[in-house]
């Protein structure tokens, strides 16, 4: 079993519980659930940088990133700085995050837009998305047959969300959804978890211009983006080079004078 599969199994076994815990129509009655949501892809085609900043404090690949880092410093401080968006993980089991930590993150981010990271396989994730605050949520096709694709995306539509298709490989360009808004690729292997950074720029000359284009995981250095900007990429998913840092934060806002240079 890889370690896709294995976070898969894990978050099906989650999902009786939460289910059972908590039904849709509680979810319905969050503080949140009938906010206008902000959009991610409107300001991505319009920023200098099209940082999303992601908090994330661990990862199955490498183990605790920062283990003591705070959930509402950290976001607010990204806002602060200037992030484009900003991405917090939404599992607990292999990345010490959970839903809880994307509600506590809108309570101090107002005007950036905030995606709910996680590993989507049921409808019930896209209204617990819209219930914890977010405003973008990740769809990842090695995940997902093209018909699924299509019902969360249009689920998550009528629910005000956005959607971010993540792909790996060439062949699930095939499986984008048309309205998908937003659609990555993830210079790491989900399987694997290794990182290639230079294969994203080839995948996504593939997309669809309707599509903002955006390149994940793996970036760390100011004149890839740089490069990566030139050939009409419009976002950058990062988080484990700043997540390293004492103050992620910081790191986020001297990142961002350094593409300016």
């Amino acid at each position: 079993m890889t370690i896709l599969d294995e976070i898969v199994s894990n978050k099906r076994d989650e999902l009786v519980e939460y289910k059972r815990a908590l039904p849709i129509q509680v979810l319905k009655g969050s503080v949140f659930f009938d906010r206008p949501c902000l959009s991610l892809a409107s300001r991505l085609r319009n920023s200098d940088t099209g940082i999303i900043a992601e908090f994330k404090r661990r990862s199955p690949s490498k183990g605790f990133i920062n283990q003591v880092a705070d959930v509402l410093q950290v976001t607010a401080g990204y806002e602060s700085y200037g992030a484009t968006g900003i991405s917090v993980l939404a599992d607990n089991k292999f990345f010490a995050g959970g839903p809880t930590f994307v509600q506590k993150a809108r309570t101090v981010v107002s005007r950036t837009p905030i995606l709910f990271k996680e590993f989507v396989v049921d409808p019930y994730q896209i209204y617990l998305a819209k219930a914890s605050g977010a405003d973008v949520v990740l769809l990842i096709a090695s995940l997902l047959d093209a018909e699924t694709s299509r019902e969360l995306t249009d689920l998550a539509h009528v629910l005000g969300l956005e959607v971010l298709y993540e792909l790996y490989e060439p062949e699930e360009l095939e499986r984008i959804p048309e309205t998908a808004d937003m659609v990555g690729v993830n210079n790491r292997n989900l399987r694997t978890f290794e990182v290639d950074v230079d294969r994203a720029l080839g995948m996504l000359k593939q997309v669809p211009d309707h599509h903002v284009k955006v390149a994940e995981s793996g970036l760390s250095d100011p004149q890839t983006v740089k490069r990566l900007r030139d050939e009409g990429v419009r976002g950058f998913l990062m988080g484990e080079h700043f997540m390293q840092q004492a103050n992620p934060a910081a790191a986020l806002g001297k990142f961002m004078m350094d593409l300016y240079k």
